[in-house]
């Protein structure tokens, strides 16, 4: 006599989950985004508190015998800032022009994946009408925390207005100031930038908050480090009635 197949039960659904144990789980979720949220966040609210009412319009900035201006890519070809660079180039300009610094250090990489950053930044000032003699170029400002490290170390900064775009000069200004730079930020605008290229790098300030972060608390040297030079100091005392 021949065994009758066993009979294969369909597994049950889960059963839902009670509305209080739902409300529970979805508190848990949202409260473990909000720390999560909170300390991704950590590094640029203190950035922010730092450099809080320290961002200031050229007519607003205070006189200050230099002006930092912060490098950046280079057009394709090596020969023409990109439309970011340019607008700060421009802003620099403008507080020569105006009066309010004597001298400009324009600091960035020489040996840029892009061309030679500074080497872009002083010619396009030239053909903008700023003095040759009103610029110093240091050719080792590798990133934020190395130029303003090195404008007080190697160029004998102790104030000065920096010039970048605002969403930048949050951290030029908190990693200035950690090096005893008496920094104010003068916002240099973003007059043709593509707006993709405004939040991809509103997105990378985040993590550059991060950095910065380290950079401050570590006080570490710059990636070059140079001897004392006077030339800016020299460019400044030339251009002081």
């Amino acid at each position: 006599m021949s065994t009758p197949p066993a009979v294969r039960e369909e597994p049950k659904p889960p059963k839902a989950l009670p509305w209080y144990r739902r409300r529970r789980t979805l508190l848990r979720l949202l409260l473990a985004t909000i720390v999560i949220v909170a300390i991704v966040l950590a590094p640029t609210v203190w950035v922010r508190a730092v450099s809080s009412g320290r961002l200031v319009s050229v007519a607003e900035a205070p006189a200050a015998d230099v002006a930092i201006v912060f490098g950046a890519e280079v057009a394709p070809g090596g020969q023409e800032p990109k439309t970011f660079l340019r607008n700060r180039l421009d802003t620099a300009a403008a507080l020569v022009t105006t009066g309010k610094v004597k001298a400009l250090l324009i600091s960035g990489d020489a040996q840029g994946g892009s061309g030679n950053e500074v080497r872009v930044m002083s010619d396009y000032l030239a053909r903008k009408g700023v003095e040759p003699s009103r610029v110093v170029m240091d050719p080792y400002g590798l990133d934020t925390y190395d130029t303003c490290k090195r404008a007080h170390d190697v160029y004998g900064v102790s104030r000065a207005l920096l010039v970048s775009q605002d969403l930048h000069l949050y951290r030029a200004v908190t990693l200035c100031r950690g090096v005893n730079v008496d920094a104010w930020g003068v916002p240099s605008g973003c007059e043709g930038c593509r707006t993709v290229t405004i939040w991809k790098n509103q997105l990378r300030d985040v993590a550059a908050a991060w950095k910065a972060a380290w950079d401050a608390t570590s006080d570490r040297a710059p990636a070059a480090q140079s001897p004392p030079d006077p030339s800016l100091q020299q460019a400044v005392a030339a251009h002081t009635p």
